[in-house]
């Protein structure tokens, strides 16, 4: 493998972060396009391996995979490039969308539109499930765990963090093979990577607490917890930050998260940076723009100083770590659980997208037949004629403006 100049990270990296649209799956593909086929700066192997490790770990895999390729590369300051240029396009943006929200959210032609991005959501979610479900759910027990994730979230409200410890012990409990043989570690200092990147990880929580600031400790405990359980990806976790922020914090409202989702899904980056906006939606109402502010610098931190932990003390055990069967078997284990997670925040979606003004106990009269129809619409552009979220999106919202004004006797 050649040596890579700092500039040609720079430019490579640089248009993986511009151009990540399309959710993790397409993250990946353009990444193995970039590092594998075009670069050659990875064999495939090494990328396949790396992609294994990433979904072994919490956090978004593709951002990890960058992260690890930057590291493998050029070292830690590598690793932080790649994965600071996959992240910061997105949150740029998602800033802008935020404030734009905040100003213009409540004005009526807006809410139209925006029953044309919730309407998108939920096709979206139920894409991410079906392509979930295909590859996780093969045998009983993946898709008995499946079911007990759907009704422990969605009829029980058991706390997420406990379904994912659940099924990782199911996993691991009947995983088949014997370990195979890998070459020893990389060498690291493990012990210092840990408490360099702890300590940064807590640097923010630490001052919010001595400036007394209980709203800003609050977010960024919330979301440092959410950074440790997010397996699966970010559809998997949606549905128990939405519980915490909703009814738990009362930070937001149903429908804000939603959009928030809807607009996340938009940007460039992980989808993840949903914690972002949500943050910024949560300060602006706690304490106006200043608060707003930080509380999106805390979601991000906290949200992504962990994953750059997760790799820097991971990625040198990379080959024993796929050697584990049992490890292998428990990641099987969360995905399994993960199809459930998903389900169930389908349905949570659907209720509150369809049924606005009776989530929980919908019935004809709450129907609301206007969303129904952008579902139907949705789900024929994008599971039907294969077309993209963006023109989707585009499609679903510009129909809800126009029927919002054909009722009002505009057009």
């Amino acid at each position: 493998m050649r040596d890579v100049s700092w500039a040609e990270l720079w430019r490579v990296f640089g248009r993986i972060g511009v151009l990540s649209f399309g959710g993790p799956a397409a993250q990946i593909a353009l990444m193995q396009s970039e590092l594998v086929d075009r670069t050659k700066w990875l064999s495939e192997a090494q990328y396949l391996r790396a992609l294994s490790l990433c979904m072994l770990l919490p956090g978004p895999e593709a951002m990890q995979l960058a992260t690890y390729a930057g590291w493998r590369l050029r070292g830690v300051l590598g690793g932080l490039l790649a994965g600071a240029l996959f992240v910061v396009p997105g949150a740029l943006v998602i800033g802008v969308l935020a404030a734009v929200y905040l100003s213009y959210g409540d004005a009526p032609v807006v809410r139209a539109a925006f029953v044309g991005v919730k309407a998108a959501v939920i096709v979206i979610v139920v894409q991410a499930l079906i392509r979930v479900a295909r590859k996780a759910l093969r045998g009983p027990v993946a898709t008995a765990l499946a079911l007990f994730a759907f009704l422990a979230l969605f009829a029980l409200n058991l706390p997420y963090p406990a379904v994912i410890l659940v099924a990782a012990a199911v996993g691991a409990l009947t995983a088949a093979g014997a370990a195979t043989q890998a070459p020893p570690p990389a060498r690291a200092n493990t012990g210092r990577t840990v408490l360099t990147w702890t300590a940064l990880w807590a640097m923010p929580l630490v001052l919010a607490w001595a400036a007394g600031s209980g709203f800003l400790l609050e977010v960024g405990l919330f979301f440092s917890q959410l950074a440790i359980v997010t397996f699966g990806g970010a559809y998997a976790v949606l549905a128990y930050m939405t519980q915490t922020v909703v009814q738990d914090y009362g930070w937001i409202e149903t429908g804000q998260m939603i959009d928030a989702l809807g607009l996340a899904e938009t940007t460039p980056g992980p989808l993840i940076l949903v914690t972002q906006f949500v943050a910024i939606l949560a300060g602006a109402a706690q304490g106006g723009a200043g608060l707003a502010v930080l509380a999106g610098l805390m979601a991000l931190w906290v949200t992504f100083i962990p994953c750059f932990l997760w790799i820097f003390v991971a990625g040198p055990f990379l080959d024993q770590i796929a050697g584990r069967p049992r490890i292998d078997a428990a990641l099987q284990g969360i995905t399994a659980a993960v199809v459930g997670v998903i389900a169930s925040l389908s349905l949570w979606f659907a209720l509150h997208v369809l049924f606005p003004s009776a989530p929980l106990r919908p019935s004809i009269a709450a129907l609301d037949v206007t969303a129904l129809g952008l579902v139907v619409l949705g789900a024929a552009l994008m599971l039907g004629l294969r077309r993209s979220l963006p023109e989707t999106l585009a499609i679903l919202t510009a129909v809800a403006v126009v029927l919002w004004a054909a009722a009002l006797n505009i057009v």
